[in-house]
């Protein structure tokens, strides 16, 4: 998705308030200023993040936040498992579940705020959109042999991982892999954050090879690479994976909370509405 002047305007705000530096909000106003039109967010992100090691000799840490959100839902885990468990279709709540999970996000959210979190649980069911697109999701799984799951942001990989648990029940036969960050960047889940969470004991859990906040094909290694490229359905979480990964030819599934502009008129929804889509 094309970076337009009020998203370029919002990632300069967010890096001016990560680090005020002069010269390196300089670097950040040349990278968007020299931006194509085949460029996403994520990718911006990526090269304010090298220009930030430059000059700083390290990016920005967010291992603390990362750890709280992890520890946050980690503790309504049973809690959430029971909602699931108990309800009508399992694995359609655990599709809800883990899309509400997607709220915790610092690169599209100014402020996550643990009440507007767990508010978004009060409802869990699936639209009239949703539906279809799950019919269709369904019918996918059962007559597929892999499955992938793109991951997004740390916290919410835990509510990724009762909806894996739910995948695995419903449809034993499928071998089941979730692909995770390369490397640190804003918060986004990382193969640390996957064996902290125990997402690790549910599915094999890989990287994408690179510390960037989405999928960028032609950036990652070519294992990374393969499972795009072999996985029978494609489960892809987050609006960043989205922007970078749509409109490329691929047969994949989406899932996410509209949290910016960008995102509710593309979508012509109001903001935090949870999408399920085909592409």
């Amino acid at each position: 998705m094309r970076v337009s002047e009020k998203c370029a305007k919002c990632l300069y705000d967010k890096q001016e308030k990560k680090n005020p530096d002069p010269e390196y909000l300089k670097k950040v106003r040349e990278i968007l200023d020299s931006r194509k039109d085949t460029d996403t967010s994520p990718y911006m992100v990526y090269l304010f993040n090298k220009e930030h090691v430059k000059l700083f000799g390290k990016g920005a840490d967010y291992s603390a936040v990362k750890k709280e959100f992890n520890d946050l839902v980690l503790s309504h885990e049973d809690k959430l498992r029971k909602v699931i468990e108990t309800s009508e279709d399992p694995l359609a709540t655990a599709l809800v579940v883990s899309r509400i999970g997607n709220y915790i996000d610092l690169g599209a959210m100014n402020n996550v705020e643990e009440d507007v979190f767990f508010e978004l649980f009060n409802d869990t069911s699936m639209s009239e959109g949703d539906k279809l697109t799950y019919e269709k999701f369904v019918k996918e799984c059962e007559k597929a042999k892999t499955f992938l799951l793109v991951c997004d942001n740390s916290g919410e990989i835990v509510l990724d991982k009762l909806l894996l648990e739910q995948l695995a029940k419903r449809f034993p036969h499928l071998k089941i892999t979730a692909l995770v960050r390369g490397g640190e960047v804003l918060n986004d889940a990382t193969m640390e954050d996957a064996v902290y969470v125990g997402l690790t004991k549910v599915a094999k859990v890989e990287t994408n090879g690179v510390a960037l906040a989405g999928t960028v094909y032609d950036m990652m290694p070519s294992d990374a690479r393969k499972l795009l490229d072999e996985s029978d359905v494609i489960l892809s979480k987050g609006q960043g994976n989205y922007e970078t990964m749509s409109d490329q030819g691929r047969h994949v599934f989406y899932m996410f909370l509209c949290k910016c502009d960008l995102f509710t008129t593309r979508f012509n929804v109001p903001r935090l509405t949870g999408i399920f889509i085909e592409e």
